[in-house]
């Protein structure tokens, strides 16, 4: 997604990627990312979680308008509630 951004970002439109991914994010450098500590395919909460949905979403379009300068990176600071982990041995 951040190669996207970056795509998008040249035709004159803001973009902010929402990652879950701080290594792979971090490689790519999109102009402007919002880094939730959240399993992939969650970035923005548990379904029904309207709250942390909305505050989320508030982030990123606050990134969108204060952001000064490209590859801006911030943490959201929302916590997933229940410990995880990557463990491709239990697939």
């Amino acid at each position: 997604m951040g190669l996207v951004c970056r795509v998008v970002e040249e035709t004159g439109i803001p973009t902010v990627c929402i990652a879950t991914g701080r290594d792979l994010i971090h490689q790519v450098l999109p102009p402007r990312t919002l880094f939730v500590n959240h399993p992939m395919g969650n970035a923005f909460g548990r379904p029904g979680d309207t709250d942390m949905q909305a505050g989320i979403l508030k982030l990123a379009l606050d990134l969108v308008v204060d952001a000064r300068e490209g590859g801006v990176l911030i943490d959201a600071p929302f916590e997933w509630d229940k410990p995880f982990r990557f463990a491709p041995q239990a697939m």
